[in-house]
């Protein structure tokens, strides 16, 4: 496994991390998992306040107890749950973080949290206020370090002008190239690093049968599919499976860190830990991808 920073900061992370939205129900079952993907390299394990009403968090600070200062631990802020459980509304305030962030601590059984991010944002959110709250809570020890989750250019841009954020998680893959445009050439020449998501695209990019995403139709997706078992074929001697191939394409950018690949079995886990073996791909494999399809864009927020 390979280990980059976040950003300028002194968080190490690995290559490939985990993220634990896609945990099941069963306790035992899902530190068993977080473990063996401690034991085979993944560092660096993301969740969030919303997630099940915060029993993700409660899962993944009982897997980790006791080995706390081995692992890199994010999770997110800003959706609060209604006290009814009917659903959530957004809440960036500086207030509710600072309220908000005791409860995390608590559930993930830490007096620290390695990498606090901010669980969406638009243009309408009071920013600095937000920014304020997270540097306070550096000042006071409670977060190392802190980032946005957002594919939103417009947003991306404010907090890069305004803040010392060191990532952003946005959603990237072959089937949503979207922040290739812009995003990922301007967040690497600031030094912040990406944490890419949904790099299987659901898993249409590995072994799940085609159906339209995005901008993309069946038939496209299908096209994608099959470039990426095409240029794992041809690399058969390098170790790279179909999932390993399209992880390796959003790692190819030197502006991500790492690829948070959600994994709910052991089998999925399997797949993905054989892909930190792989080799990275080539210019021209990864030009071989990026031609399948029309690279598609933003049409929101830019």
């Amino acid at each position: 496994m390979n280990y980059l920073p976040l950003g300028q900061s002194d968080l190490i992370v690995s290559e490939i991390s985990m993220g634990c939205m896609s945990l099941g129900d069963d306790p035992n079952q899902n530190a068993s998992l977080l473990r063996h993907a401690f034991d085979n390299g993944i560092t660096l394990f993301d969740t969030a306040d919303l997630y099940d009403q915060g029993q993700n968090e409660r899962m993944v600070g009982q897997a980790f107890a006791g080995m706390r200062q081995q692992v890199i631990l994010a999770t997110k802020v800003g959706n609060r749950w209604r006290p009814d459980g009917s659903g959530w509304d957004w809440n960036p305030t500086k207030a509710y973080i600072l309220q908000a962030v005791e409860e995390s601590l608590k559930r993930l059984q830490t007096d620290y949290i390695d990498l606090y991010q901010l669980h969406g944002g638009t243009l309408d959110d009071p920013i600095d206020e937000t920014i304020e709250a997270f540097e306070q809570l550096k000042r006071e020890g409670k977060i190392r370090e802190y980032g946005i989750s957002s594919i939103r250019p417009n947003v991306i841009r404010e907090w890069i002008a305004r803040s010392n954020m060191v990532s952003v998680m946005m959603q990237y893959s072959l089937l949503d190239r979207r922040p290739e445009e812009t995003s990922l050439d301007l967040l690497h020449e600031h030094k912040v690093s990406v944490l890419a998501r949904g790099s299987l695209a659901k898993g249409l990019l590995a072994n799940k049968p085609a159906k339209s995403y995005l901008n993309y139709t069946t038939d496209e997706v299908r096209q994608a599919a099959e470039a990426i078992r095409s240029v794992s074929t041809a690399a058969a001697s390098t170790n790279r499976s179909p999932v390993a191939t399209a992880i390796r394409y959003v790692l190819h950018h030197p502006a991500v860190a790492s690829a948070v690949v959600g994994v709910r079995t052991q089998e999925q886990l399997i797949d993905v830990v054989l892909s930190q073996t792989s080799l990275a791909l080539t210019e021209q494999e990864w030009q071989q991808l990026a031609n399948a399809l029309p690279a598609n864009q933003y049409d929101q927020h830019r």
